[in-house]
């Protein structure tokens, strides 16, 4: 079996080999290739992914190469994990946002308008490239903005499936609560990416006996805590909201914090320059604790679950995936990418059946389900006027003074990046 990351000089990469070397009996990797026009960068991780595998007793092959058709040449899947401009333009993407009062977030909002339009178009002509080499070959994506990216990848005809940590995160969180191996926790996760809910947390599987109102009720606390939001929201929903459900919820909050705090951008580019540095270390063979506070926790257990799945080797019947709606969510369009429970294998994911789904909740997807329809469309188009529509329809804008604003920044600062510009 080959596997090959594209942007697999990214400071994230050894989390994913750790995952790699811990769990080859479930996805028995013989070479896995590591992809990125970073030569140097590559080749810290590459020395330190090698090192690991040794350590842990991997015999798989670890390829470095900034040869994007060789990498992919003959690969069983590919996982994208790339980051267009760097932290470099993540740190303009948290910044500019906040001249209009509005969240600066790389993933939401006008910060994550900005990343789409870098990205798409990129990913796709890495997509065309797989499919050339072998068209069988699964694409695992994990490149933010997800659903906006599998959206694309999926209307171009790819094998692709959206991957994100949040739902494993959460599952791994709640089983060390709840006193259970993570493995007997079944989440009903419904959304978006980076808009989901946890409306259920069941022991045993879908069907299984619901115990959020215990976890809520014992561990509430400690939740809000996490995730910066006040326990009565929690009581009053009954639910679990991500992380990312505080920009919605706290907007205005969030933005008087990042207006008076160091970006996230500057924090992980400083953490980057320490982990290469350690990864130059030639008596480093696993990964540093430093790591687990880039970002990406469980990454590489969901990474290998699903390509296991994907590629028939194994894996759990049931992941948290991003894909098409087809009627698992009636309240949006079938060509929606959703972030749901569903049945994984060689046929690709099927959606599970979600309950009805609370008005507070639909309203809000259906919002930036719409949004996104736009984001998408201007990032395959361009143009001035397909930019604005997509900021004046994200909830976190929606003002016209706001969105016109914006639409000027996010070109200025993206020119480099937008061919049409």
């Amino acid at each position: 079996m080959k596997l090959t990351v594209v942007g697999g000089g990214s400071t994230y990469t050894p989390e994913l080999i750790d995952g790699f070397a811990r769990l080859r009996d479930t996805l028995p990797i013989e070479e896995l290739v590591l992809v990125d026009p970073a030569a140097e960068r590559l080749e810290l991780v590459g020395g330190l992914a090698r090192r690991i595998f040794a350590k842990q007793g991997h015999d798989g092959k670890i390829v470095t190469t900034s040869d994007l058709d060789a990498g992919v040449d003959g690969a069983d899947a590919v996982l994208l994990q790339l980051r267009v401009g760097g932290q470099a333009a993540r740190q303009q993407d948290e910044t500019w946002p906040l001249e209009c009062g509005c969240v600066g977030q790389e993933t939401t909002g006008a910060g994550g308008l900005a990343k789409a339009l870098r990205t798409v178009p990129v990913v796709l002509d890495i997509a065309e490239r797989v499919r050339r080499a072998n068209p069988d070959a699964w694409i695992i994506d994990f490149t933010n903005p997800v659903g906006i990216v599998t959206r694309a990848l999926l209307q171009a005809g790819h094998k692709a499936v959206g991957l994100c940590n949040v739902a494993i995160g959460f599952q791994r969180k709640f089983a060390g609560m709840l006193g259970v191996a993570p493995t007997d926790l079944h989440l009903d996760h419904v959304g978006l990416n980076h808009l989901t809910w946890e409306t259920g947390v069941r022991l045993g599987g879908p069907e299984g006996e619901n115990v959020l109102p215990k976890l809520l009720a014992e561990h509430a606390d400690a939740i809000a805590a996490d995730l910066h939001l006040p326990r009565v929201l929690l009581d009053r929903l009954g639910v679990v909201p991500s992380y990312y459900l505080r920009y919605f919820y706290a907007h205005d909050e969030v933005v008087r914090e990042l207006r008076t705090k160091p970006s996230r951008a500057a924090e992980v580019a400083e953490m980057e320059r320490q982990l290469l540095t350690m990864y130059g270390d030639p008596a480093l063979d696993e990964k540093p604790e430093l790591l687990a506070k880039r970002g990406g926790a469980y990454y590489s257990e969901a990474a290998v679950d699903l390509a296991a799945s994907l590629l028939g080797a194994g894996g759990s019947p049931y992941q948290v995936v991003n894909a098409y709606n087809r009627g698992t969510l009636p309240f949006l369009p079938d060509d929606a990418v959703i972030e749901v429970q569903a049945a994984v294998g060689p046929h690709g994911p099927s959606p599970l059946p979600v309950p009805a789904v609370d008005p507070l909740y639909a309203g809000l997807m259906a919002n930036v389900t719409a949004y996104e329809d736009l984001a998408l469309e201007a990032a395959l188009r361009g143009g001035r006027d397909r930019v604005f529509k997509a900021l004046l329809a994200h909830p976190l804008i929606g003002q016209f003074e706001y969105a016109e604003a914006l639409t000027d920044q996010l070109i200025a600062h993206n020119q480099e990046h937008l061919a049409w510009a």
